[in-house]
This record gives C-alpha cells, structure tokens and sequence, in this order.
C-alpha cells in the first residue's frame, strides 16, 4: 500500500505536469489535501509529508481534527455547504470558506469574524453547469454577490470555486473550466485582490490546470476512498 507521502509526491508530480503542458510555472497551483471523512492520524501523515493546506466538508468533523492537532500550523479550507447556525464556527475556526452562495450567510461570517483574526478568505461557488443537487450561484449572478461581499470588512473576496458534473467528455471538462475561468477574468477587471480559482480534482485536475485553476482539490488520490459520512454538519 502507498504511503500518504508517496500519494503526495504523485499529486504533485501530476501538478508539475499539468502546468508544464500549459506552459504554466508550478508554483503559482495550490494543492489542497481534502481530508474529509478521513481520520487526524491520515492529517498528521500529510503534515509529516510537508502539506499544510486541508480541506473540510462538515464544519463538526473539522473542529475535532483541529481540537486533535492544536499546534500545528494548518490552513484550514471549508469546501462544504454552510448552513447558517455554523456561520460562527466556520467564522471563528476556519481560515478559508470556498463555498459562498448568498449575501445572507457573507453578512453572517462578516458579522461573527473576530477582529482579532485576520479577514476570512473567502471564495464564491458558481453551479456553472446548473445542477439542482448543487450548491453555488448561476453565473449571470455571480458579479452581484461579488460586489455586496467586497464591501463586507471581516472578509477578504478571493476568487471563485466550481464543481463542474462529473463526465468523461474531456471536451466538456474542458469547456466548464473554461467558463469559470472566463467569468473570474471578467470578475478581475470588476474588483480588486481576485487571486483564486479553486477548481479540479482527483479525475479532472489536469483539465482544470490547462484552463487556468490556481487551486486543486484533491481526496481521493492523496488519502484514498472516502469513508462513510457519520454526519453532515
């Protein structure tokens, strides 16, 4: 069985690869290790291993890895759909939320964000191929939402994040990541600090490199099958 230091070398590889083909220096993708469902002991491997960036879908299982590993000097990502009675605790324990989809929750994180604590980095989910089982706002309103966060003082507006469908049309990958990487140009020239476009993962990074992602996402090839979900808070 592979090491998580071997699986992480291996994504790292594939990074390097990607951004070469798309004549695109290394440095400028993020890998976020999303370690949701898996246990602190698998986090603490990946540390050993050199990654400090972790991602989180479920607000409650985060607190109990960041209670596990007080001392460590983790950045941690909430990439899971909030629900307004954890806005505190994602505004208070989280470095990151990726998955701002409305005005009302923006106000809330604003509002709960201690100024002892830098601003909240946030990023906006776009639904850019409009599934109903998916979080995110449509494209078209993406620029609205934007404006109204930017004037927020306890967030910091970064970019954007989509999970486009699931396909094996590489075509299509393709063209989703297009899209959003068109609508974050467009944003950029609308506001000031944009900096990230946090999309692929396990099956697509590659895809999403070529169109430009800042910011891979990635479970699976790092610390394996997911386990079952306990609880989705």
């Amino acid at each position: 069985m592979r090491s998580i230091d071997d699986n992480l070398q291996a994504v790292r590889g594939r990074i390097a690869r990607a951004a070469a083909a798309a004549g695109r220096d290394p440095r400028g993708v993020t890998l976020l290790a999303v370690s949701k469902t898996h246990p602190a002991a698998l986090v603490e491997q990946a540390l050993a291993a050199g990654q400090r960036a972790f991602g989180e879908n479920y607000v409650q299982e985060a607190l109990e890895k960041m209670d596990s590993l007080p001392a460590r000097a983790i950045e941690w990502h909430l990439i899971g759909p909030l629900q307004s009675n954890k806005t505190q605790l994602a505004a208070t324990r989280f470095d990151w939320v990726q998955t701002l989809a409305s005005e009302k929750i923006a106000r809330r994180l604003s509002g709960q964000r201690s100024g002892n604590l830098p601003p909240l980095n946030v990023l906006i989910q776009v639904n850019v191929s409009g599934e109903t089982s998916k979080s995110g706002v449509a494209p078209a309103a993406t620029l609205l939402l934007a404006t109204a966060i930017s004037t927020l003082p306890r967030l910091k507006l970064r970019g954007l994040m989509a999970i486009p469908e699931p396909t094996g049309d590489a075509g299509l990958q393709r063209l989703r990541f297009s899209e959003i990487r068109n609508l974050f140009e467009d944003l950029k020239k609308e506001l000031a600090g944009l900096d990230t476009l946090s999309m692929g993962m396990s099956d697509d990074m590659e895809a999403a490199i070529a169109e430009g992602s800042t910011m891979v996402r990635i479970g699976t090839a790092i610390f394996g099958a997911r386990k079952p979900v306990r609880d989705a808070a």
